[in-house]
């Protein structure tokens, strides 16, 4: 007998069906019932999740801000200055000394990102503008870093044609100056014909404000860009009146070392020279610099720290800058050229030997004239330097009219022994017109900066680095 005979069946007519059917329907919408309330809140929290987090984002793009970068679609006219001028090498490197400067140095490639952060009580729009190079090699080049607000941009262009590699330069433009340094800079990217090509192809714009002074509106580098632009008949750095500034308005003070800062820091090359935009630097400096440093000869194989500083000299505002050292030397025995800042602080920019530099002539290959340090006579010595970025920061408390504003970086290159390599054929020389002491004094502005240097910073430097015999401040 089967384990199943006791199992009894019913058979199911008409009305058994349809009640059966019923039935089953009824689970049926139950289930999707169920299914519903199960899956309807789980939807509902994704779609929720999905807009904060685009709301997030959006939020998100308006504290660091990555633009895209400018077109690398250059005109016309750009392609003929190039190609004539400019070789795609602009640095005129060999291959081989471009493999020599990458083992040397070692260095890691940066990122040419557009951001927008904070840097102590100055928001930063870092790269806001940026040339056209795109991202380089980290040995290939040096970037020049300089600063300065809308009505220093009339140096731009000279300062682009004598260097003819990267340029960072930080602008300050608080409150209503932001509109004029906009103009300032499509003028010079899109006004100047050949010149505005090659700015676009080696210039970087970076804008700094006080957290007090934030412009009205502050418009995407890309939508700024891509707008129609009328050009006006006068530069607008040049026809804006200064007692007009929204800087002259409210009275204040430059804060010098943060844009020198904001700049170096922004800079994608291993070598960096921190510069003023009024200093106009001899030709062929960053390919021959480049060239001596891959030989690696000499003072270069020394293990201490080290700086490149550039003699510096100014001309009569009749004069023309020279290009090289030997028309720079024929203008110092003319007296067309002085040494910088002679008839205000003598000592403040003499280099060592700076009689044999003068007396030296310019040869075949730039070399390491002589290495000095920062003491005994040359303590209160202000160099301009090619360096990089793990030298010490100009300080920020300090600004421009009370000067001294290099001095307590000088120092700690002092008590950490840095040596400081003169280079044999490259200078600086700052625009026409040499400076008299009566057009320099700041007195109100001077004792403040004094005060807080001798009564503040200068303790805090001893306790952090210490001190060593014949390092001022």
């Amino acid at each position: 007998m089967s384990e199943y005979s006791h199992i009894s069946y019913k058979i199911l007519r008409n009305n058994d069906v349809v009640k059966f059917s019923a039935q089953r329907l009824c689970r049926s919408a139950e289930m999707k019932a169920i299914s519903v309330r199960i899956w309807l809140p789980i939807a509902i929290i994704a779609l929720l999740g999905l807009y904060i987090l685009a709301t997030n984002q959006k939020a998100e793009a308006n504290i660091v801000e990555y633009v895209p970068n400018v077109p690398q679609v250059l005109t016309q006219s750009a392609v003929e200055v190039i190609s004539k001028d400019i070789p795609q090498n602009s640095t005129h490197l060999s291959d081989n000394v471009l493999a020599d400067l990458k083992e040397l140095l070692g260095c890691d490639n940066k990122q040419y990102l557009s951001r927008t952060y904070q840097r102590g009580n100055y928001w930063v729009l870092e790269n806001y503008v940026r040339a056209t190079h795109g991202n380089i090699d980290c040995y290939e080049s040096i970037t020049y870093t300089t600063h300065g607000d809308f009505t220093f941009l009339d140096n731009a262009i000279p300062l682009v044609k004598r260097w003819r590699a990267p340029v960072g330069m930080s602008l300050f433009a608080p409150g209503t100056d932001f509109q004029p340094t906009i103009d300032s800079i499509r003028y010079l990217r899109d006004c100047t014909g050949d010149d505005g090509e090659l700015l676009k192809r080696f210039m970087t714009f970076h804008i700094f404000f006080h957290v007090d002074h934030i412009p009205i509106s502050v418009p995407r580098a890309e939508d700024l860009l891509a707008a129609p632009f009328k050009c006006p008949e006068v530069a607008p750095f040049e026809s804006f009146k200064h007692e007009d500034m929204f800087k002259t308005l409210k009275q204040l003070t430059y804060p010098i070392n943060v844009g020198r800062n904001v700049a170096r820091d922004a800079a994608i090359t291993h070598f960096v020279f921190p510069s003023d935009i009024e200093l106009y630097p001899s030709l062929e400096v960053v390919p021959k610099f480049l060239e001596m440093i891959a030989r690696n000869e000499g003072p270069l194989r020394n293990k201490k720290p080290r700086v490149f500083p550039l003699p510096v000299f100014e001309v009569k505002a009749t004069a023309r800058v020279p290009d090289n050292k030997t028309e720079l030397l024929q203008m110092l025995k003319t007296k067309d050229a002085i040494l910088f800042h002679e008839k205000i602080c003598s000592n403040c920019h003499a280099v060592p030997e700076r009689s044999r530099w003068e007396a030296t002539a310019e040869g075949a290959r730039m070399e390491v004239f002589v290495v000095g340090k920062r003491e005994g006579s040359f303590q209160h010595w202000e160099p301009i330097f090619i360096g990089t970025n793990r030298e010490p920061y100009y300080e920020e408390r300090l600004n421009w009219e009370g000067k001294r504003d290099k001095m307590t970086q000088g120092y700690q290159l002092c008590v950490k022994d840095y040596e400081f390599h003169v280079l044999s054929d490259a200078f600086l020389v700052h625009r026409p017109g040499i400076k008299l002491m009566q057009a320099a004094r700041r007195v109100n502005h001077e004792t403040v900066t004094n005060n807080l240097i001798d009564k503040k910073i200068s303790r805090e430097l001893h306790i952090l680095f210490g001190t060593k015999k014949g390092c001022v401040i």
